[in-house]
């Protein structure tokens, strides 16, 4: 975090507390009970950076909280100059942002833990999961997340699912927007950059009679990078068939037009809001079947809304919570995918010929609706107890496909058209999910507490899972915190991967379980001095159950298992009144216990650095940079190992208090690395690897963006 506030060396006691609120948020930050009193007055002061709620539900003090967590907050990514939440992630230790093939979706890989469509790790939005149902992450064409409307951003690395159910496996991400209070007033925006990318925004926080409310909305568009991609699947089935049809060598398509909008209205202890996100023209990224698509384009449309009365008294020393949520997610593709070009030739039993190529358009419709109740109890003396119960209804509850092609059992060439549900890629599914869940948080002895919580989820479709934690915390002195965590979780199969049919390719398996994490973590705090803070975090994790595929067609399964270790280390210190140093290094290593290997894709050093520099009347100048290094191949794949990378990227703005307008300039990849993500590789399949030379990232690019609040 970036903090810039002077501290009279002198005055010792504040100093401390000034660091405590500062503090980089992995763990805690040492235990400082002698200024307990003083934390809500730094939270005002400091944008509440020293609270977490993710960990446990409720706010805790970041140091107390039994989780490795991490805090980020507006004035953090102000600082960073990010406008996307990938940009933000990059920054934490033990994450990576990683790119799909398909859309270049983001793939938020914890520690190691790396899968094709990154299921495993679980994104909120004010407590509610942006899950789609029919991959199981958020969406094949998520199309960014922009962070105008961003409050803070709490993320929890390792296991969730004690107190978030499904998915929460690797890391909980919760994006919790602004509320009246943060906007307090009227801003408008605009930015403008690299690849004709263009942004403008109206943010409002205030009241209307009774009501405090929270109006957003954007609208945006960008042509993308222009990342060249030398070989595709295609380059290998005209390497087959003698043909010259593939766009390759050519460039990724990653364009997008974007509307977003919300609104927040609370009243008391009643709260509600809704929200709409559009994007539209969406280029597929190296192709939906890893062959560069430049005509395809997608539609996505979500709509939610969530409401919640908390702190209801009931009785003494007891209080009720309810939280009902509507989240509706619509993926279309208006231009059919060009799953491979005009004039390619597809191998099944024979070579097929598909003169205008082979096209698709796989749409799906869901509608999730969820509501809970938790009550707790602090009657007895150093425990808070917290109970819930909840039922989630997941509907699929339209498909529909255009598509040119069938396979009786050959590729046979079709006019483009609609196919019957039972000739499509999936009919629609519904699941039910009923959860029960228990916590105690146990102050049993003094600067010591212990959390511990189980969780069940009965689902539908495939049974039961019961799940774990328990977290120990001591506050060792006045300025070292030490905590042992341990965690299960559980990633529920998605609906393509139970049930995919009339897929030539890949089947689904309605036998397939959730598969299972237990990990075990160390973390400390260390408040070395007034302005030097460390932190180092320890884990070891285990896998089983992991659904992987096998052969060709591929056959989903859970064969895979895997287990991991590694640290993060964190420093910050400010090196003047007006000058901050954050950095932190990641290392990790994982192994498929199936081969023995490194389990691959993830890299085994990640290092970030950051220095923000306040100077002259009201300017801000930060830079940061970025290592990743030692990605190894997977098991099988024998193309020489993916090469490092370093970026840097500048951002020069106007302090955000000093006056009615800011204007920031930002320069990223300043030096403009080679920076590529390793494509994937598909044991068992003809062709194992589709895009031989990896998926290239963005090269150097420029952003300016101006800001008036009223």
């Amino acid at each position: 975090m970036s903090c810039f506030v002077s501290v009279r060396r002198g005055a010792a006691s504040r100093a401390i507390s000034y660091a405590v609120a500062c503090m980089l948020p992995l763990t805690s930050s040492g235990a400082y009970a002698q200024v307990g009193s003083e934390e809500e007055e730094l939270s005002q002061a400091f944008g509440d950076k020293s609270t977490v709620s993710i960990a446990t539900g409720s706010q805790l003090p970041l140091r107390r909280a039994p989780a490795v967590a991490t805090v980020i907050t507006a004035e953090d990514i102000a600082a960073m100059g990010a406008t996307d939440l990938d940009e933000v992630l990059e920054s934490v230790p033990g994450i990576h942002v990683g790119r799909n093939v398909q859309g270049y979706n983001p793939l938020y890989i914890f520690r190691g833990i790396y899968s094709e469509f990154n299921a495993q790790t679980l994104v909120l939005q004010n407590g509610v999961p942006l899950t789609m149902m029919f991959i199981g992450n958020r969406g094949n064409a998520w199309a960014g997340l922009p962070l105008e409307n961003v409050a803070r951003i709490e993320v929890i690395r390792g296991p969730g699912s004690a107190l978030y159910g499904a998915d929460a496996y690797s890391g909980v991400i919760n994006i919790i927007t602004k509320s009246a209070a943060d906007v307090a007033g009227t801003e408008l925006g605009m930015r403008a950059g690299s690849f004709k990318t263009a942004d403008a925004w109206a943010l409002h926080g205030g009241k209307i009679g009774p009501f405090d409310v929270a109006g957003y909305v954007r609208v945006g568009s960008t042509e993308g990078f222009k990342g060249r991609v030398d070989a595709d699947a295609q380059t290998l089935n005209d390497s087959l068939a003698s043909t010259q049809v593939s766009h390759a060598p050519g460039s990724v398509s990653v364009g997008r037009g974007a509307v977003d909008s919300s609104i927040d209205l609370a009243y008391d202890k009643l709260r509600l809001r809704a929200g709409y996100r559009l994007r539209d023209r969406i280029g597929l990224g190296g192709g939906a079947g890893s062959a560069l698509d430049p005509v395809g384009r997608g539609r996505t449309e979500r709509y939610n809304a969530d409401f919640s009365w908390t702190d209801i008294e009931l009785a003494q020393n007891w209080k009720l919570g309810l939280t009902a949520s509507y989240f509706e997610y619509i993926t279309t593709y208006p231009q059919p995918l060009q799953v491979y070009p005009p004039g390619a030739v597809i191998y099944g039993q024979d070579p097929v010929l598909f003169p205008e190529g082979m096209l698709g358009a796989p749409n799906t419709w869901e509608r999730q609706q969820r509501v809970s109740v938790v009550a707790s109890y602090s009657g007895w003396a150093g425990h808070r107890m917290r109970v819930g119960v909840g039922q989630d209804d997941l509907n699929m509850y339209r498909t529909q496909e255009f598509k040119n092609f069938a396979f009786l059992p050959n590729f046979m060439v079709t006019p483009l058209t609609e196919v019957a549900i039972e000739d499509s890629f999936l009919v629609p599914r519904r699941r039910i999910v009923r959860y029960v869940y228990a916590q105690d948080e146990w102050n049993f002895a003094r600067d010591w507490a212990l959390t511990a919580g189980l969780r069940h989820d009965r689902y539908s479709d495939f049974g039961g899972t019961t799940n774990p934690r328990a977290a120990l915390v001591w506050d060792a002195s006045l300025d070292v915190t030490a905590k042992v965590l341990y965690g299960r979780a559980f990633r529920a199969p998605s609906f393509s991967e139970r049930y995919s049919i009339n897929n030539p390719v890949l089947r689904g398996n309605p036998g397939l379980k959730p598969e299972i994490i237990d990990t075990l973590e160390a973390a400390f705090a260390w408040q070395a001095r007034p302005d030097t803070q460390l932190q180092l975090s320890v884990f070891r994790y285990a896998m089983k159950d992991i659904i992987r595929t096998a052969g060709f067609p591929a056959t989903r399964s859970n064969t895979g298992t895997q287990v991991g270790q590694g640290f993060e280390l964190e420093a910050t210190h400010d090196l003047l009144s007006n000058v901050r140093l954050v950095g932190n290094y990641a290392h990790q290593r994982s192994t498929d216990e199936t081969t023995g290997e490194d389990a691959g894709y993830a890299p085994h050093h990640h290092a970030f650095a950051k220095a923000d520099w306040g100077f002259a009347s009201g300017l801000v100048l930060s830079g940061q940079v970025n290592y990743v290094a030692d990605r190894e191949r997977a098991p099988g794949d024998t193309r020489p190992q993916i090469a490092d990378y370093t970026t840097v990227d500048l951002t020069l703005r106007t302090h955000r208090s000093k006056s009615s307008w800011d204007v920031a300039a930002s320069v990223r990849n300043l030096f403009n690395a080679d920076a590529r993500e390793p494509s994937l590789y598909s044991p068992g399949h003809p062709m194992p690897v589709l895009v031989p030379n990896d998926l290239p990232l963005a090269g150097r690019s420029f952003f300016v963006q101006i800001t008036y609040r009223l």
